[in-house]
């Protein structure tokens, strides 16, 4: 069972528990030895709901990834396929099925379809002539996959996409049925609420789905007490702007994946004395991240600013914890002590780790080039220069930075300013196809069609009401603070300000905490 489902307010292991159990059963179906041939996608999200020893439990003895050509051989009865329904990936599948066929013995071939099943894709099988080889054809419902003790999470990432560019509507019946077997496990939410016209839809469709299963009463009481349905492009500023939270730019450096990041491995490496820097890691270290993690509950939502001290102070109780051992005299003491041994260890090896992230974000943090993309967005976001052409944004194409970075900027001006004037637009437009290519013009016109880009069209920019109205912006700055949904700093200057203190002292929090550890 994963623990760290259960810490919140609604046991999340409920819904992990419902999911393997699906799993199993469908397992269980081919009978056997089997070998499993992963969609290549998937296999972040199926780790978080099931090991390979749950895996292993039900006969699965070989695992490969989905590629082009011969499967790798396998001693197995079964072998099965589990994939998104995309059609380039049939293809793969009847080169894999063609050439198992030619190399004997015959072998029963499993797909299994992630999160629906698709009468397309089995057509290009059939088209392809292999439809025919494969005993079961099921779907897995895979829609919300339990992240964390108060996060779900679709991994759709091109949801967006799809709803806004594609108008295929695919991505919000998967978040209704997700929905709704979230109230088969956990009762029917009695309220919903919702802004947008993707929200809109996706209410409908739950209203439609639980007409059709009118026969069914639910008697679970009810978990949930309201539901609230959001459009992503009523906000488009949030995922525009730098995070600033301990846990946000691990994401922004690094990028977290299923749970999971990857750091530089010079900084987690053991140093001995006379070793001088040698025979150091090559490959990267990977750690997850989630609330089973007792530090890292505590320090994920903080503004980075925070985190030192909480470091600081976590070192100085762990050490006082491991000189108690000196005060143990009586054999119920020491065994006391030793029984508290693994949770100290562990809790040590902990606050190791992530002081050696601190001082990997802190590396691009103190940078200059950090401390004037984040001005910018602030500026952009206090209202000020936002309808002229920006220099810095400037400066960066012409340096040739990566596009993401200006694009993000670019956008988050526009929609600060509800859209750049026309020769503000094209002068954006013209520098960033000169520099990165003409096949961007493609990027650019999708970047206006989903509304992150667009022209003023005359009208008054209601951002600076908007902002005044909600209190998006606060004056009085408190970065001690807990930053739940706030992750961007409301003042610049107090960033810039401690950020130069410390490029300026020399001071790293990380080294203090290093020192209490007794680590060099």
């Amino acid at each position: 069972m994963a623990t760290h489902l259960s810490y919140g307010r609604v046991n999340l292991n409920v819904l992990r528990e419902a999911v393997r159990r699906e799993l199993r059963e469908f397992l269980d179906k081919c009978a056997g030895s089997k070998a499993i041939v992963w969609d290549e996608y998937l296999t972040g999200p199926f780790g978080l709901i099931a090991q390979y020893s749950l895996l292993k439990e039900h006969e699965v003895e070989k695992m490969f990834t989905l590629k082009g050509s011969r499967l790798p051989a396998a001693d197995v009865k079964n072998i099965i396929f589990f994939v998104r329904p995309r059609l380039e990936l049939m293809d793969i599948i009847a080169e894999n099925v063609l050439s198992e066929d030619r190399r004997g013995p015959a072998r029963d071939f499993h797909i299994l379809f992630v999160p629906r099943r698709s009468l397309l894709c089995e057509q290009r099988l059939k088209d392809l002539g292999v439809l025919g080889s494969f005993i079961h054809r099921e779907e897995y419902s895979l829609d919300l996959i339990p992240f964390d003790g108060d996060l779900l999470s679709m991994e759709s990432e091109g949801a967006f996409k799809e709803c806004y560019l594609e108008s295929d509507q695919t991505s919000l019946y998967h978040a209704a049925k997700g929905l709704m077997t979230l109230q088969a496990l956990y009762g029917t939410i009695p309220q919903i609420f919702g802004k947008g016209e993707c929200a809109r839809q996706v209410a409908n469709m739950m209203i439609r789905m639980k007409r059709e299963f009118t026969g069914s009463q639910n008697s679970v009481f009810p978990v949930f007490d309201n539901l609230l349905l959001l459009d992503r492009n009523v906000d488009l500023l949030t995922p525009l702007a730098t995070q600033l939270t301990y846990e946000g730019l691990i994401d922004e450096i690094y990028g977290i994946q299923n749970s999971y990041v990857k750091l530089p491995p010079e900084k987690f490496a053991p140093k001995k004395q006379g070793d001088g820097g040698k025979d150091l890691p090559t490959e990267a270290k990977k750690l997850q991240l989630n609330s089973a993690e007792e530090l890292y509950a505590e320090i994920r939502d903080k503004n980075f600013n925070a985190v030192g001290s909480v470091l600081s102070k976590k070192a100085k109780v762990i050490s006082a914890a491991f000189e108690e051992r000196h005060n143990a005299k009586t054999v119920g003491e020491i065994k006391q002590f030793v029984s508290q041994l693994p949770h100290m260890q562990a809790a040590r090896g902990s606050l190791a780790n992530h002081t050696s992230i601190a001082e990997l974000i802190k590396d691009v943090t103190t940078s200059e080039d950090f401390f004037d993309k984040l001005t910018v967005e602030q500026e952009f976001m206090s209202g000020i220069d936002t309808d002229k052409v920006n220099g810095y944004i400037e400066d960066c194409i012409a340096q040739k930075h990566s596009l993401i970075k200006v694009l993000r900027l670019v956008c988050l001006q526009s929609v600060c300013n509800s859209g750049l004037k026309q020769k503000v637009l094209d002068y954006y437009k013209r520098e960033i196809l000169q520099t990165y290519g003409y096949e961007h013009i493609l990027t650019l016109h999708n970047l206006e069609k989903a509304g992150l880009l667009k022209p003023q069209m005359g009208g008054r920019n209601n951002y600076p009401t908007i902002r005044k109205t909600l209190r998006l912006w606060m004056d009085d700055v408190n970065e001690q603070r807990t930053w739940r949904a706030l992750v961007q700093s409301p003042q610049s200057t107090s960033w810039a300000q401690s950020q130069e203190g410390q490029r300026g002292s020399g001071r790293n929090p990380a080294c203090a905490v290093k020192s209490q550890l007794g680590q060099k």
